[in-house]
């Protein structure tokens, strides 16, 4: 059995069970996340896997449907300085395709700490990340259609594109700052403020 390799896990069980039993070996357990950041495997290639832009994963062309599974290898997701995206075990690292963001906040909890504004998200994979200076929130403008497009950092390199009905209460709790001198249409959490554009430009596109 430990010759076996992620290259030759025939259905995403397979592929489970090869991550679920890295993570046992370097004492993971069911606590806690992997250490994906401090292994150096060797890169064995990539395998069918995607996670399309709506956050549903899909393998060798088939929706992984159980969401345990998809919570499994979300703990050993690696995106490294080449923007590639790995699922990283001690002995190898496979590439994946990645549409959009690997994860998706799909709720959004704002509570008052001393007097601020504190925004906790839940992603689809039950990550739960509270937006600050360590999980900063940025924001594009992207497509023909201009579409405001959040995300969140929720560890290393990864992040989790805001889902659509998360982003209109986002939004409304949007307020204009000024940062380095230009009116900004910005959110906050905690101490930190997030621009999302300058004013004048949301004034533009909401025209």
């Amino acid at each position: 059995m430990a010759a076996q390799t992620i290259n030759t896990a025939s259905d995403a069980a397979g592929l489970a069970a090869l991550i679920a039993r890295a993570s046992e070996q370097t004492g993971a357990g069911k606590r806690g996340l992997p250490p994906v950041d401090r292994w150096n495997p060797p890169f064995c290639g990539d395998i069918d896997m995607e996670i399309r832009a709506d956050g549903t994963w899909f393998y060798m062309g088939t929706p992984i449907g159980r969401a345990p599974l998809v919570r499994l290898f979300s703990t050993v997701l690696r995106k490294d300085g080449d923007g590639r995206t790995y699922l990283v075990t001690p002995v190898e690292k496979v590439g994946i395709r990645v549409a959009d963001a690997p994860f998706l906040a799909v709720e959004m909890q704002g509570t008052q700490r001393e007097g601020a504004s504190v925004l906790t998200f839940r992603t689809n994979v039950g990550d739960v990340v509270e937006a600050g200076a360590e999980h900063p929130l940025r924001f594009e403008i992207s497509g023909e259609n201009r579409e405001l497009k959040p995300y969140l950092l929720v560890r290393g390199r990864l992040e989790a594109l805001v889902s659509r009905a998360v982003m209109y209460d986002l939004v409304e709790l949007g307020e204009t700052i000024m940062v380095d001198g230009v009116p900004m249409f910005s959110v906050r959490s905690g101490e930190e403020v997030f621009p999302v554009m300058p004013e004048a430009e949301l004034e533009a596109l909401s025209r």
